[in-house]
């Protein structure tokens, strides 16, 4: 259940709009075709979305008998098509086959569903045991990755901007989280509570890579989507937590324009208000607060963002500031007056947005 009056599950994108309309204007169509096929089936997939949200959809429950402590993955292969979820290709505890795709949209649930439980007790996205299910190869040349809802869908790319979209596993993090914030915060997808909804999945996203990898906050590159533009981009990610506005500087793609601090905000009606442009400010934020605590960025600075987005309090159209206040009220309540409330004051001070 939500801890805000109801269910609002938005269709959610790692690759923002700006970028595939960016594309989708360009003269060469191997650029442009497979961004503006993009940006159809977003729009179809977010208007189903909408319809489904308005008519109801039935709660997904876990099989009968299933442990709440363990994943019940099942990945499908949309073959090339729109049609969801596709043909069953893997269940949970089956051996991985000849399919790399399957093989990493498998492992990234897994990892997902695992950093959820060993560090914040939480039985997967519903915390209810909740069935993981994805389906990879949607769509020609697809340039996305999304949480409808109800499951993960994976496009291939166009192996000319993107690649793989199972690739990278905070892509997959960062959209299984969209499906954690559903279930209970339930933030809106517009202005600063989308864009709070947009860092939370970049910060739970990163921190699902960082424990896969066994990273340390210092050791950690920060990146959202790093592996995932194609050779020919000058790039590195979608988004940097620690240096926001510098993933990307490309003749194709643009300058990454994500601000790090409340005086670059961006104003625009475009991207839902700039839910994942304004994002940079709160993800820096959570960067800054969680080396200056050192050691596992999940176990302290990441278990104060969770304590706040499971917590109650957080409004659904909460601004920055009510988040940040919240986060400063956790960690107090948590970790006492010592280094870590004052971890997160700074972190909040320094990218310019006021604690009430």
């Amino acid at each position: 259940m939500t801890t805000n009056g109801g269910f609002q599950p938005v269709f959610c994108t790692i690759v923002p709009p700006h970028v595939l309309d960016r594309l989708a204007r360009h003269e060469d169509p191997a650029l442009s075709g497979p961004a503006r096929r993009s940006l159809e089936h977003d729009a179809y997939q977010r208007t189903k979305r909408r319809l489904t949200t308005v008519i109801g959809a039935s709660a997904v429950a876990p099989p009968a008998g299933a442990a709440a402590d363990q994943p019940h993955r099942t990945v499908y292969d949309a073959e090339h098509t729109q049609d969801l979820p596709g043909t069953k290709v893997r269940e949970e505890g089956s051996d991985p086959g000849s399919d790399a795709s399957v093989n990493r949209a498998y492992a990234g649930l897994g990892a997902t569903f695992e950093l959820y439980l060993k560090a914040y007790g939480r039985h997967s996205i519903d915390d209810r045991g909740m069935p993981l299910d994805a389906t990879v190869h949607f769509g020609e040349n697809y340039d996305n990755a999304f949480w409808n809802g109800e499951q993960m869908v994976f496009g291939d790319g166009d192996n000319e901007v993107f690649l793989d979209f199972t690739i990278p596993v905070d892509v997959i993090g960062h959209e299984l989280t969209h499906g954690v914030t559903q279930h209970t915060a339930n933030l809106e997808y517009y202005g600063q509570s989308g864009a709070l909804n947009e860092s939370v999945s970049d910060v739970f996203g990163s921190l699902i890579k960082q424990y896969t990898l066994g990273q340390t906050a210092a050791e950690a590159d920060w990146l959202i989507g790093a592996g995932l533009l194609a050779p020919r981009v000058t790039g590195v990610a979608l988004r940097s937590m620690k240096a926001p506005g510098t993933a990307y500087d490309d003749d194709v793609l643009g300058k990454d324009p994500q601000p790090a601090k409340m005086e670059d905000y961006v104003r625009t009606g475009r991207d839902n208000g700039g839910v994942h442009i304004n994002s940079g400010i709160p993800n820096h934020a959570f960067y800054l607060a969680a080396t200056a605590l050192g050691g596992y960025a999940w176990e302290k600075a990441g278990q104060i963002w969770y304590d706040v987005l499971t917590g109650g309090e957080l409004k659904e159209d909460a601004m920055f500031a009510d988040f940040a206040t919240l986060t400063v009220k956790a960690a107090r309540e948590r970790y006492g007056a010592g280094g870590e409330l004052q971890a997160v004051q700074k972190a909040w001070e320094q990218v310019g947005v006021r604690t009430l």
